[in-house]
């Protein structure tokens, strides 16, 4: 079984057409999993539905206390791609023995349509997480790093190994 954690980011958002604004409503997650066709055995929980520049030290310890909580020995975690890496790092600094975790996210709502990379970048993480060994993992535009090993490119808006 893949436990999945929802954290928020951009992945989730929706677009207010009169204000112009990004707001949080619900997960697309199990919507995407259907329409992916997806038969693996998979656990969706949220957690906190946050932009990452929001998201606290406290926030990072619900996740880490979540992943060492659940049976399951591969991870996904949405997540907002600005502090994705520092989320990562918490994790690998604070120990989940035996456990491949993958956060992925996306730069453009799922609620876009077609033009989002949420589709994408999830079903990269879902192969990911199946086939990386314990460790923790960041994926994104169709790569896998290891969370150490890369940053997001703000010039670029991908994400790149450093």
């Amino acid at each position: 079984m893949i436990q999945i954690f929802i954290t928020g980011g951009t992945f989730d958002k929706e677009y207010n057409f009169i204000t112009g604004e990004l707001y949080f409503k619900d997960t697309h997650l199990q919507d995407m999993l259907e329409r992916g066709r997806c038969t693996l055995d998979v656990d969706i929980k949220t957690l906190m539905m946050v932009d990452s520049l929001e998201m606290t030290e406290d926030d990072r310890e619900i996740i880490a206390h979540n992943c060492k909580r659940c049976n399951s020995e591969n991870i996904i975690i949405t997540h907002g791609t600005d502090t994705m890496v520092d989320t990562a790092k918490y994790l690998a600094e604070n120990p989940i023995p035996n456990k491949t975790i993958i956060l992925f996210g996306a730069m453009i709502p799922y609620a876009f349509g077609t033009s989002s990379d949420g589709f994408f970048n999830l079903g990269a993480a879902m192969a990911f997480a199946q086939c990386n060994p314990p460790g923790v993992f960041i994926a994104m535009n169709g790569r896998c790093f290891d969370w150490q090993e890369v940053r997001k490119n703000r010039k670029t808006g991908f994400f790149e190994t450093i």
